[in-house]
């Protein structure tokens, strides 16, 4: 036992001293912070630095929007394929279903809003309102309200 940790403390020490001296002393503190330092940073609109870098604010919406823009944002990926048994777009017998699943339109709406199995709440659109929520659901499924 001890010759082994006398042939591994010596391969230790042998590594060690056996690494060349690199570059790392002739590195200033200048070279080294501009390799380290940030590539770039974050405003948010209404703050000091996103008007001096001149950035535009978004616009918001002077109205709601339709429900297929919020379709072609927000519920496409899933509702184009049927991922996850999303009912497909303009797919009425699986619409029909999920609604008297949930036994309505409103309680297929709340559904949508609060989230329901594997659908986010509002299906990621966290800025929807639930008007626009219930357009998008006509607009995918051809249901009223």
């Amino acid at each position: 036992m001890r010759a082994l940790i006398l042939l591994v403390g010596g391969l230790f020490t042998s590594l060690v001293f056996a690494i060349p001296a690199t570059d790392l002393d002739s590195t200033t503190r200048g070279e080294i912070s501009e390799r380290i330092a940030p590539i770039g940073s974050i405003c948010v609109t209404g703050e000091e630095c996103a008007s001096a870098a001149g950035i535009a604010a978004v616009s918001t919406s002077s109205g709601p929007r339709s429900g297929d823009a919020i379709y072609g944002q927000f519920c496409t990926v899933c509702h184009a394929i049927g991922l996850l048994d999303a009912p497909k777009k303009d797919d009425s017998v699986a619409w029909q279903a999920a609604e008297k699943k949930a036994g309505g339109f409103s309680s297929l709406l709340s559904n949508a809003i609060s989230g329901i199995r594997s659908m986010p709440a509002k299906g990621t659109c966290m800025d929807c309102t639930d008007e626009e929520i219930s357009t998008t659901i006509e607009y995918m499924s051809g249901l009223k309200p």
